[in-house]
Formats: C-alpha cells, sequence, structure tokens
C-alpha cells in the first residue's frame, strides 16, 4: 500500500541514477546524449533496481499484512485470518463492512457474541463469525498501525439458501392423453439457484428457470413450468420439482407431486385349473384393471343367448364339467371410462388322469424303494453261501482203550503212503 506513494522518489532516484544525463525517450526508453557511451534501458528496468536495493522499500513488504476471501452458507461460521511477516511492534486489527472495530489484537472491541477471537499473535489475527447473516456479507479489512497503516482486504460472500420448492397446478385426475402442466417455485437463494424436473428416473424438459429479485434485495426466488401428455403407465407417477444450489452442497431439496390418470379398463381371462377335464370343478376368473378398476362383469358363450352372467364377481363358475362346456367364453369388464371385451377357449379334456407332477414323485420313490429290497436279496444270498461253505463239521475218532474200537457213525481208514513211506490219514464222513 505504501508503494504509490513512494512512486515520484522512485522516479528521482532513476533519473539520478541514469548514466550521463540521460533523457527519457517517446518509446520509454532512456537514451544516453553521448551515443559511445549509452545503451537503451527500459524504464521498468530502472526502477525494478532501485526498489530492490533500498532496504526501506523491502522491509515495508514484510510490514503488508495478507489475508483471503471466504465464502460462508448463511447460518454456517467463517473464520477470518490476517497475518503478517514483520509487525514493526504494533497490533493486527479487523473492522467489518461499515468499519466498526470488532478486534484489537486479542481485545474485543464491538459486542456481538457471534463473533469470537481464535488467535492472537504478533504475526497473526484470526477471529471467527458464527450463524452469518445475509447482513454479514462484505469487505472486511485487516490493519497495522505502522508508518504508513497498511491494510488487506477480505470479502466476505454470504450463499443464501433456497427454500423448500413448492409445485401448483395439478388440481384433480387427469384423462388418458391429456396434458398435464406444473409449475415449481423457490425463494431465498443467493446467487439464484436452478430448478429441474423428472417424472420417476426420467428427466422432464421444463421451461427456463425463471428470476426474480427477492424484496430485500439480496436473495432471489426462481420458478419453472413443464407440461406432458399423460398416458396410463403415469397412473400414480411421482412429478420431482428439484432445486440445485452451491449451499446445498450435492444434498437433495426437492417436493414431488403424485398424479392420478383415469383410462378404460382392460381384462384377462385365467382358467383355474389350467388343464381342465370332465367331471372337475372349473373357475375362469377375469382379471379387470382400470382406473377407475372395472365395476361390472358380463360373461357369455358364443352361440348362446342370453348371457350367462352379469355381475359384479369376476369369476365365472363350472361345479362339474362336461364336454357340452366346451366353447370360447367372452367377459366384458366394465367402469365409467368404458368397457373391454377378453375371450377365452375351454377344451374340457377326457376324465382319464393326466400324469402329474404327484404321481411321478410316487413312481420315482417306488423305484428307489424296489432298489433298495434287491440289494438286500443280494447280500442275503451271499451271506447264505457263505455259512454253507464254512459249517461243515470234523468229526474225528480218536481211540479209547486198546482195541481203538471206531464209533458206530464213523470209520477212520489207514491207508499207507506211496513212494515217499509217509502215512497219509483219509477221512470220510458218513
Amino acid at each position: 500500500m505504501g508503494a504509490p506513494s513512494a512512486l515520484p522518489l522512485l522516479l528521482l532516484l532513476a533519473c539520478s541514477w541514469a548514466p550521463g544525463g540521460a533523457n527519457l525517450s517517446q518509446d520509454g526508453y532512456w537514451q544516453e546524449q553521448d551515443l559511445e557511451l549509452g545503451t537503451p534501458a527500459p524504464l521498468e528496468e530502472a526502477l525494478s533496481s532501485t526498489v530492490w536495493s533500498n532496504p526501506d522499500l523491502l522491509a515495508s513488504q514484510d510490514s503488508q499484512p495478507w489475508t483471503s476471501d471466504e465464502t460462508v452458507v448463511a447460518g454456517g461460521t467463517v473464520v477470518l485470518k490476517c497475518q503478517v511477516k514483520d509487525h514493526e511492534d504494533s497490533s493486527l486489527q479487523w473492522s467489518n463492512p461499515a468499519q466498526q472495530t470488532l478486534y484489537f489484537g486479542e481485545k474485543r472491541a464491538l459486542r456481538d457474541n457471534r463473533i469470537q477471537l481464535v488467535s492472537s499473535t504478533p504475526h497473526e489475527l484470526s477471529i471467527s463469525i458464527s450463524n452469518v447473516a445475509l447482513a454479514d456479507e462484505g469487505e472486511y479489512t485487516c490493519s497495522i498501525f505502522t508508518m504508513p497503516v497498511r491494510t488487506a482486504k477480505s470479502l466476505v460472500t454470504v450463499l443464501g439458501i433456497p427454500q423448500k420448492p413448492i409445485i401448483t397446478g395439478y388440481k384433480s385426475s387427469l384423462r388418458e392423453k391429456e396434458t398435464a402442466t406444473l409449475n415449481c417455485q423457490s425463494s431465498g437463494s443467493k446467487p439464484a439457484a436452478q430448478l429441474t424436473w423428472r417424472k420417476g428416473d426420467q428427466e422432464l424438459h421444463g421451461d427456463q428457470t425463471r428470476i426474480q429479485e427477492d424484496p430485500n434485495g439480496k436473495t432471489f426466488t426462481v420458478s419453472s413450468s413443464v407440461s406432458f401428455q399423460v398416458t396410463r403407465e403415469d397412473d400414480g407417477a411421482n412429478i420431482v420439482c428439484s432445486v440445485n444450489h452451491e449451499s446445498l452442497k450435492g444434498a437433495d431439496r426437492s417436493t414431488s407431486q403424485r398424479i392420478e390418470v383415469l383410462y378404460t379398463p382392460t381384462a384377462m381371462i385365467r382358467p383355474e385349473p389350467a388343464h381342465p377335464r370332465e367331471g372337475q370343478k372349473l373357475l375362469l376368473h377375469c382379471e379387470g384393471r382400470g382406473n377407475p378398476v372395472p365395476q361390472q362383469y358380463v360373461w357369455v358363450k358364443e352361440g348362446s343367448e342370453p348371457p350367462l352372467k352379469m355381475t359384479q364377481e369376476s369369476a365365472l363358475i363350472f361345479p362339474f364339467l362336461n364336454k357340452s362346456d366346451s366353447g370360447t367364453y367372452g367377459c366384458t369388464a366394465t367402469s365409467n371410462m368404458g368397457s373391454y371385451t377378453a375371450y377365452f377357449t375351454l377344451n374340457v379334456n377326457d376324465p382319464s388322469p393326466v400324469p402329474s407332477s404327484s404321481s411321478t414323485y410316487h413312481a420315482i420313490i417306488g423305484g428307489i424303494v424296489a432298489f433298495i429290497v434287491f440289494l438286500l436279496l443280494i447280500l442275503l444270498i451271499f451271506l447264505g453261501h457263505y455259512l454253507i461253505r464254512h459249517k461243515g463239521t470234523y468229526l474225528t475218532h480218536e481211540a479209547k482203550g486198546s482195541d481203538d474200537a471206531p464209533d458206530a457213525d464213523t470209520a477212520i481208514i489207514n491207508a499207507e503212503g506211496g513212494q515217499s513211506g509217509g502215512d497219509d490219514k483219509k477221512e470220510y464222513f458218513i
């Protein structure tokens, strides 16, 4: 801040420094009157050499405080930090845009409990302002009372948070293919917010956001409209208006409007069971869908008069099917939006049972049991054969007394062996 006031002195020093009585030419260069000695020298080079060779000017740069601009959301807290390299035995001071002193060093000057001291040293003065309001926006000044007084500015920008958007324009149910027009509005944003539309996950292209300044002169009200043709798929859909603003920091702020669409009914016929047979009970369900839902169902069979059934119940019941019940049946579902007729061709099958899943299950179980029984029989046969082979009993009669007489049931014959001279003992079982 002191540099501009020293500019005349610098120019004077530059003139006295130029060699040989130099003159300033029209192109901004210093020229020597003696061409043999002089060379062109830009003016900024002369000034720069003078500034950096002057110790007093270097010291003044160290005494210059510095700070930074800050952005805060309304209702939040902002910290103002001022620093200086050479304090020259002086204190730092913060003042607000109205030039009211907030803090001089560590001493509070303004009675505002929102403003608190964060740090106070010879080289730094930091304060905080909580619950920031839009009125707090502006330039804050950090000063150091040297000779001369030096200052630094900090611009505080306060963001106004947009209010939750409001959707208008929907009054009652819409008929299919009618055009829906909805309006969305949000106030209190600073700077002005942007509005977007969507239907479920589908983006809707609304009008360009309109901006109007609020009575306080600081915040803005934004609005947008969207129009689209409704279909039966839109029945029960949520139309969402979202506000986008930097103060929200990615948080969702939106409003939805559920719409109702009136459309003509549809119907389909579902048999129970799916493959009816002669002698069974059959129900034909007429499943109607619409808004409003069908209130009346009329059943007819092609080739027969009058209608079979006219009721609020949607099912046609056959207590005992006959072959004569085969044919094409029609169900007409009716609401105050219109009517729709669905058809079903009934073919009554013979009463012989059709393999069902339960009979298949029983067949599988029977096969498994038969296989297990077969394995058991094989095991019993092998076990019996084994026992028979090892059941033989050797009965050997030993001589008792002098005559060694055999018993009544066994005869033991001893025979002399062959060429080996050994005795072989042969046993016979009687």
